[in-house]
Order: structure tokens, then sequence, then C-alpha cells
């Protein structure tokens, strides 16, 4: 198997292909470059990509493959065509698209009507998610130019070959660096623009299980997850500041792995912030859950992405709340906190699907906050939900660390006071209890 070779990635993915039309015979010259229609004859290939209706383990879509073979995987005015003709094929027959993307970027011998395809892609692009069909891409090794730029940065779940080689500008063209990982999909990974790094033959296994949590299922609102700790609540707010905080609560992997027959995690660049999807008596549901950590401007961004995603896609949505609060040092100054929260809260506020939240642990004001419903809003008995976190509370009114326990009384921040307040909807309760 040649990996730069589209029909053999083909092969591999999708036990059938029929394509939706070559590029058509003859060669395509429009600046008249010296010994390019020559080239193109040497190749035994009529462009750099293949496009068509396929099956993935028995799942439709629309596939398409880059041949890095054909002028490095770059992008032609022909590329453009079949790229677009792909999307709106896609569109009238109602299939998610498939990209296996492999690409030098625009090809030098068109100029800058090569270049131009960049628009034309994110125009098709844009006609899919109006159609609210999903584009998932799949990075080869290479991506780079205005593959990266235009069609694979622009799907809705990213996924990558480990240690690809995925950049904007390549090598002849930035020179050297002395940070590398930047430019490959692991960096690209770290940085939160890579979903998840996934071998080339586990593709097909990896897109089965994904494509059909894309599908709505269901537009009634995700049922409300079991508590899985204390059953009975706290006497006061000391106590709840203390249960929510104890390291042996039951965090949000617990949650997720309890409430989910199945789910596809994806990275979020923030280990604090678990975003992904699943399937819960044959529902589809996406998710977005806080850790018990500071969340980063990445967490909170990738949580809107992923907000704004199920919305489109039409899903409905389960949140977890747990953060002591926002992260508030230098560099989550520098990288936009404030910004990356203000989206997360645009986002749900902006969403029509059904929007679930249960708070599990902390609840530390506005970080906390932006990813709460507006309308279906729980709490477990181990959980408490705070303007602030107490100490800082105390602080801010000038009072001693002695009177810190009259201060959390006094915000009212135990389940059982939120449930009076209309803080919250409900205190979920333990399976059976």
């Amino acid at each position: 198997m040649d990996p730069r070779s589209a029909r053999d990635v083909l092969r591999l993915v999708a036990e059938s292909f029929s394509g939706f039309g070559e590029a058509g015979t003859g060669v395509s010259d429009p600046l008249g470059w010296p010994g390019y229609p020559e080239k193109q004859r040497e190749l035994d290939m009529p462009e750099s990509v293949l496009c068509g209706q396929g099956r993935v383990r028995g799942i439709d879509c629309a596939l398409i493959a880059f041949d890095f073979r054909y002028f490095g995987g770059s992008l032609g005015s022909r590329t453009g065509d079949l790229l677009v003709r792909a999307f709106d094929e896609a569109v009238r027959r109602r299939l998610p698209v498939v990209s296996l993307v492999a690409s030098g970027g625009s090809r030098m011998q068109e100029g800058m009507l090569a270049l131009l395809q960049m628009q034309r892609i994110a125009g098709a692009a844009a006609r899919l998610r109006a159609a609210e069909l999903p584009h998932v891409t799949v990075l080869r090794d290479p991506v780079a130019g205005g593959a990266w730029a235009s069609l694979a940065s622009s799907a809705d779940v990213v996924f990558a070959v480990p240690d690809a080689t995925v950049c904007f500008a390549g090598a002849r063209v930035r020179g050297g660096s002395d940070d590398t990982e930047a430019f490959t999909s692991n960096g690209k990974l770290a940085l939160g623009q890579v979903h998840r790094l996934v071998e080339l033959e586990e593709v097909g296994a990896t897109l089965a299980a994904l494509l059909p949590l894309l599908k709505p299922t269901s537009a009634e609102a995700p049922d409300v997850p079991d508590a899985l700790g204390h059953a009975d609540l706290p006497e006061s707010g000391a106590e709840a500041v203390r249960r929510a905080r104890a390291a042996e609560r039951p965090r949000a992997d617990a949650y997720l792995d309890d409430y989910f027959d199945n789910r596809l995690p994806l990275s979020s660049a923030d280990p604090g912030m678990l975003c992904g999807f699943g399937s819960r008596h044959g529902n589809a549901i996406a998710y977005a859950a806080q850790a018990g950590t500071a969340n980063s401007p990445a967490g909170f961004r990738a949580a809107a992405r992923l907000v704004r995603l199920a919305d489109r896609l039409r899903l409905p949505i389960l949140t977890l709340v747990d953060t002591p609060g926002a992260a508030h040092d230098a560099q989550a100054e520098r990288d936009g906190i404030g910004p990356a929260i203000a989206e997360l809260f645009t986002a749900v506020a902006d969403a029509s699907v059904p929007i679930t939240t249960l708070v599990i642990g902390e609840g530390g004001s506005g970080g906390a906050l932006a990813l709460t419903s507006h309308t279906r809003v729980w709490i477990t008995p181990d959980a408490y939900f705070s303007v602030i976190a107490p100490e800082s509370a105390n602080a801010i009114l000038k009072r001693e660390p002695a009177e810190l326990g009259a201060t959390i009384d006094q915000l009212r921040l135990r389940p059982q006071d939120l449930l009076e307040l209309g803080v919250v909807h409900g205190i979920a309760q333990r399976s059976g209890a």
C-alpha cells in the first residue's frame, strides 16, 4: 500500500467507492507553463484528487482522497472543480464529507488561478455547513499551504496521522526553525488544531465510530445523569465546599463513562475541558465537561466550537460543570481568557438545540457559568455554585480569615440553597436512591 496514492488509501478506508466523475481528458495549462502539459501526460492519473460516494464500515459518505504523486497533491483549477462538485453532490445526496488530505498546497504552474481555488473550496464547504452536514478530514502526510488553510482546517472534526507534516508554509518557503514540533500533526494536537491522532490503518474504524454520532437521532434534551457521590445534602456551606473539593469525589470521566453507552473523545488542548460525542440509549449527544481544573482560553474556545457544531448538526448537548474558576494568570490574559469565556457564553446563548447541565463539583464564577444551560440546570449533592471562590469573596469583602465560614453561608451556595433561589432546577439523585 502506497500512502501517497489516493486509490490505495481509499481501498484501506472504504469497502466501496464510486466516483462522481473524473477531471476529463487532456491537459490543463492556463498559463502556458513550459513542460507542464508534458508532465501531466506522463502521470497515469487525471488529477490530484479522487471524489465520489463510498461506504465506510457500512456508512455512506462523500469521499475525497488526494493523490500526492500528482504534483504533490496540489490544488489546481481542475482540482477545485472536482472538490466543489464533491461538496455539492454531498449536499444533494445528504451525505457527510470525509476528506483524506495529502497536499503540498497550491500548484505553482497555474499561479493565481490555483490560489483562487481556496475561495471556491471555502464556498463549497459553507454550503455543506448550511445544509447541516458534517465534514471530517484526515490529515495524511504532508498537508500544507492552501489545502491546510482552506479544505482541511475548515472541517468540523480534524484527525491526523501521527508525526505528519502539517503547516501553512512548507520548509522551502519558511526556511529553518528551531520549533519543528509546531509544524507537525503532534504539535497541532497540542495546540487544539487537531482533534485526534489516528494511524492510517485505524482511520476506517475511527470514522465508523464517529460518523453515527454526528447524525441527530432525537430532538429531546439529554436526561440528567445520576449523581455518583453522596446521596444526602450538606448541612453547611463549608461542608458543601469541602465535598466539592474532596480528592475522592467522582470526576467528569466517571460521569461520562457512566452516562454514555459509547463515546468518542476529541482533544481540546486543555485537559480540563473534555469534549466529544457519545451515544445514550441510541441517541447521539454532544458533550463538554470540565474536569475540575481552572480552564484555559483554549479550553473555553474548544467548548464553544463543540456547542456551535452540535447546534448546526441539530445534536442535543450535555455539559458537566466542575471548575474552581477560569485561569487568571498572565499567560491566560495574554491568550485572551475574557474573550474566550465570552465566546462560550455566546455559543450557549445562541444554541437552539436543548442543553442539559449538571454541576458535579466546584461551580466557580463565570468560568463555570459559561458552560451552563439557560433552561435546564441540575446539581449533585457533592457540588456548589458561587459568584466566586469563597476565599476570594472573603478577600473582596475585606473580611478576616476567621470569617470565611460565615461568608460561605451568606453566599448560599449549597445545592438546596441554589434550588430555593431558582439558580438550579433540580438536585440529581443517585441511581436507585
